[in-house]
């Protein structure tokens, strides 16, 4: 248990300090943002329309994230024979493995939270025609992430820390207190005709989803970099995702007509329908969370097949 702490903490600790993890986080986080200042002319589904965007930029983000971060963390490490040197020790491949998946979600849940702070706050700054750009909580956003850099910077020149780990760890702290002041101590503006100002708290279940559909494709990417390179990883798990998105068009009905290459495929193929609810939240409904928990026990079943198939892809792995 003490090999695999170490190994998860390690692999963390790695993926937090590489410069693409905090360029990516602080992309989505503040493109995010920045989409709820923008005017749409959406005939009044301007509020919605940045619900989905930053909906879309989080599962994005996220499918990225677990491409970069796994081939960094494993396909990079087998490459250079890190992995040999770690598995020469009284480690078995498969605690290696699943401590690599460990640090791996534990970087993306960093991932998704941060820039599921900046979607709630772009559903509170998000305006229609009668209403104007939010400028100050964008201000003060941003302004938060400028002082997180300079933080960073700080703490490097003295006192020596890892600049991207310090300036993720404030960004998270400083754009969270930023949240929390605007969501609960600055007054929305009432606008007649216009929709309220207020956080809208129905995105955070959806969050949760997204955030296990993240770990089904950081165990996917896993799987992938086991035997492939970055941008072969990125290309499977590219049309792993689309088709995923399209197995209920493609396959879903021929399967209930009982074609079995269907059924076989619809099985295989994970459907990321299941996690991708903006369209409940554009009818004023909220998403039950025993439907997040059903959510999550697909999630928990898929991802235990896909690590399956990694162990034993890296099993017989060569890695001299």
């Amino acid at each position: 248990m003490r090999q695999f702490l170490t190994i998860a903490s390690n692999t963390f600790q790695e993926l937090v300090r590489q410069p693409v993890f905090l360029l990516l986080l602080t992309a989505a986080g503040g493109f995010n943002v920045f989409l709820a200042a923008v005017p749409y002319f959406g005939f009044g589904d301007d509020p919605k329309m940045v619900k989905d965007s930053v909906l879309a930029v989080m599962l994005l983000a996220g499918l990225v994230g677990a491409v970069l971060s796994a081939s960094a963390t494993l396909a990079h490490e087998i490459r250079t024979g890190t992995a040999l040197a770690v598995l020469a020790k009284p480690v078995s491949r498969g605690q290696f493995l699943l401590a690599k998946y460990a640090g791996l979600a534990a970087a993306l849940t960093v991932l998704t939270y941060f820039t599921g702070i900046a979607a709630l706050l772009a559903s509170r700054m998000a305006f229609d025609a009668y209403g104007d750009a939010d400028v100050r909580s964008l201000s003060i956003y941003f302004g938060a992430l400028a002082l997180a850099y300079l933080t960073g910077g700080f703490a490097n020149y003295f006192l020596d820390r890892v600049f991207t780990t310090t300036t993720v760890l404030a960004g998270c702290v400083l754009t969270t207190l930023g949240f929390l002041y605007i969501a609960f101590w600055v007054k929305p503006e009432v606008i007649p005709f216009t929709n309220p100002q207020v956080v809208d708290w129905r995105l955070v279940p959806a969050m949760v989803l997204i955030l296990l559909a993240v770990w089904v494709l950081a165990g996917l990417a896993l799987a992938c970099s086991t035997r492939l390179e970055m941008l072969p990883t990125l290309a499977v798990c590219t049309v792993l995702f689309v088709l995923g998105l399209l197995s209920d068009y493609l396959f879903g009905t021929r399967a209930e007509s009982g074609q079995t290459w269907a059924q076989v495929c619809y099985t295989l193929l994970p459907n990321w329908q299941l996690f991708w609810m903006s369209d409940a939240l554009g009818m004023d409904k909220s998403i039950p969370w025993p439907y997040v928990g059903r959510a999550a026990l697909y999630s928990a079943g898929y991802l235990g097949a896909v690590l399956a198939v990694a162990w034993v892809l890296f099993e017989d792995r060569e890695l001299t």
